[in-house]
């Protein structure tokens, strides 16, 4: 009896260390947020239909801080910071296993943060670096647009929106460029599947080809090859 119960206890004890060891945090993000006095800063990733909270902290003072989670591969995260006021702040940014150490203020929240972490951050941030051209370029238009209708300037109007309408088709055209060129790291998938959804198909089959193996079977390559598969299947049953 007491060699069954060694048993018993020894299986026990080993199946509760290998889920601890399987849940133990693998990613850690140290952050710092100058001016910040008090709120709750959220780690946060994409759910099938909500944001999910991974771990929070709640800030009385100091600026530090560290939160922390668990990863099985490169994936989007999002730091949130809850003010409990009207403005919402959040910074998008890729994770991999190791640290990622963050550094923001609270006055230019999204604009100042500077990460260094991934690899595959490096790339998304030389996407959004090529992105922000684009955008300064739109608000330009915008702003453009808006002195032309209070004077009621039509064929200004016009001319703006045809430009406006280029811009949008050489932003699809830049990204669709950028994941080919980038077809080793994960973010081409992620390109393909959150940027330029509603691009022509063959455009993000062609992106899902060129990519290298390792990538195809990744979490937003599996995401991407699925895509198109569903799509393939829904495009043959209207035909039939």
């Amino acid at each position: 009896m007491r060699l069954k119960h060694f048993i018993y206890s020894f299986i026990i004890a080993s199946l509760f260390f290998s889920c601890e060891e399987d849940t133990k945090a693998n990613f850690t993000l140290k952050g710092s947020i100058k001016g910040l006095k008090k709120g709750v800063v959220y780690l946060q990733k994409d759910g099938k239909s909500r944001i999910i909270n991974l771990d929070s902290v709640v800030i009385k003072g100091q600026s530090e801080f560290t939160l922390q989670t668990n990863i099985k591969e490169p994936i989007l995260l999002y730091l949130k910071l809850d003010k409990n006021d009207a403005n919402e702040y959040f910074i998008p940014f890729f994770a991999d296993k190791g640290i990622t150490e963050l550094k923001t203020s609270l006055k230019n929240f999204s604009v100042d943060a500077k990460i260094i972490g991934s690899r595959q951050h490096v790339v998304l941030e030389e996407y959004l670096n090529l992105m922000s051209k684009f955008k300064d370029k739109n608000l330009d238009l915008i702003k453009a647009n808006f002195e032309a209708a209070k004077t009621n300037d039509l064929t200004t109007s016009d001319s703006l929106k045809k430009q406006a309408d280029r811009l949008v088709k050489l932003k699809y055209a830049s990204t669709i460029n950028f994941a080919l060129n980038n077809n080793d790291s994960e973010v081409a998938p992620y390109l393909a599947l959150y940027e330029i959804p509603n691009t022509n198909v063959k455009f993000l089959d062609s992106i899902y080809e060129n990519l290298t193996e390792d990538i195809k079977t990744s979490y937003y390559g599996k995401k991407l090859g699925k895509a198109l598969k569903d799509f393939e299947e829904a495009k043959n049953n209207l035909e039939n």
